[in-house]
């Protein structure tokens, strides 16, 4: 975190008026010291609690396994919670909106520790339906605190500085998914010691990974929505939030398809379905895939290791690109570098070309996650703007459970080629409406 600038403005001082003087050009602008320690708090929040957030898709089948002695729904708790992501987003966002990003992340935080505890009691009883109960209860909390990080990092900067804010804060995913398997180690000595096995036990760990995320919440002051209606007062010099005409300001009467249609935004909404579909495409088809190859376990779970170093690894120089070049050429850039990783992944039979293909699928993705996030950003005021965040984060879910099934349709029916065709099909569409957003600079539309 070094490598944020400080000054010397004392941003505490939220009720002065703002600086006398000329105003600065908005890459000139410094970032305060108040921001720079929310920021670092909401990225150390992020990395504790994607930890926690690992043990559903390390352990989630095999315990419905363990529970129905069949494979059929095997996957039920992957579902659940991409089910429950789509569906808690927008009512959260909204919630956010209403009473600021703390209390909600906070409560997300706090159900996500609970439903680890009832899964971990689930598994010691041996329940299924207690293990349905807490696997709810984990999603709800997992997708409403999800988003609320990301809509505080981008509450706290200016246009100019908003991607880098935002991969600060991704940064932390990359870290939290890379720390799933001290969980898990330490589960497993906890298990033999306290006769609960290794996979209670690591539910019954994930709390403790949670509860630093909450201190460290409860340590951000003050909240991100107050930061971002008082944007200027932070930031001596800025320019309130310039987005031309594009603009969606506070209102009741705001919905989902007040959102479709505004332009910025609806290009947004369907970038990230689009990169959404594919990546989750790949991801849940690429591992089959190599399998069939007879490839073993443990170098399929080095290409999924490289996918998500390619999701998170590179947040913090492509929100630096999102600044400097824009938000329209970042996610071009992205399309294209999804588009040629699944070629790479569907064409080869070569481990290499897979694993590189799977990584530049991450990459793709994560052009695009904080793209789309400065734009809704950009393009909304701060009391509509958790309802964006979340109507686009509710149609990126909504992609995650659709595309692989379509995908295995057309890899059962016409092999591995017909997903690069799947893919080029599906870019076509925000390609043709990225060509049609007029951006006069990075986070400006006309």
């Amino acid at each position: 975190m070094s490598q944020l600038e400080e000054t010397p403005v004392d941003p505490f001082a939220i009720d002065v008026e703002p600086l006398a003087g000329p105003r600065l050009d908005e890459r000139d602008l410094k970032i305060p010291p108040l921001i720079r320690r929310n920021t670092i708090f909401l990225t150390l929040a992020e990395m504790f609690v994607g930890t926690g957030q690992q043990m559903v898709p390390t352990l989630g089948s095999i315990v419905v396994y363990s529970f129905l002695g069949s494979a059929t729904f095997a996957g039920i708790s992957n579902s659940i919670i991409g089910l429950t992501r789509a569906l808690v987003s927008y009512p959260s966002g909204h919630l956010a909106d209403r009473r600021g990003r703390k209390p909600v992340l906070l409560l997300g935080l706090a159900l996500s520790l609970l439903g680890a505890i009832v899964m971990g009691t689930s598994v010691v009883r041996s329940s299924f339906p207690l293990y349905l109960f807490g696997i709810l209860l984990f999603g709800i909390g997992s997708g409403t605190s999800q988003q609320q990080r990301r809509l505080s990092a981008a509450d706290m900067y200016p246009p100019s500085r908003r991607g880098e804010g935002l991969g600060f804060v991704l940064t932390g995913s990359l870290v939290g998914a890379l720390g799933g398997p001290a969980i898990i180690g330490l589960a497993d000595t906890l298990g033999r010691s306290t006769n609960l096995g290794q996979i209670a036990a690591a539910w019954f760990i994930v709390p403790f990974a949670i509860a630093p995320s909450i201190i460290l919440i409860l340590l951000i002051h003050p909240d991100p929505k107050d930061i971002a209606i008082n944007l200027e007062r932070f930031y001596p010099g800025c320019a309130a939030a310039e987005a031309g005409t594009a603009t969606i300001e506070e209102s009741d009467q705001v919905t989902i398809a007040t959102f479709l249609r505004n332009y910025p935004q609806f290009v947004a909404f369907v970038c990230m379905f689009v990169l959404y579909a594919n990546m989750s495409m790949m991801m849940s088809l690429a591992p089959l895939q190599m399998s069939d190859e007879g490839m073993p376990l443990a170098e399929i779970s080095l290409t999924v290791a490289a996918h998500v170093v390619g999701m998170f690894g590179f947040s913090i120089p492509i929100g630096r690109l999102v600044d400097q070049i824009g938000r329209r050429p970042t996610i071009l850039v992205g399309i294209f570098i999804s588009t040629v990783g699944t070629a790479f992944a569907a064409l080869s039979a070569s481990y290499a070309l897979i694993m590189a293909g799977l990584f530049l699928v991450g990459v793709g993705w994560s052009c695009g996650n904080v793209s789309t996030a400065a734009l809704i950003a950009d393009t909304t005021a701060p009391a509509v703007r958790g309802r964006a965040m979340g109507a686009n984060i509710t149609f990126g879910s909504a992609a995650s459970i659709l595309a692989p099934i379509v995908g295995g349709v057309f890899l059962e029916w016409f092999g591995a080629a017909s997903l690069v065709v799947v893919s080029v099909i599906l870019m076509v569409a925000p390609i043709a409406l990225l060509l049609r957003l007029r951006e006069a600079r990075p986070g400006v539309y006309l």
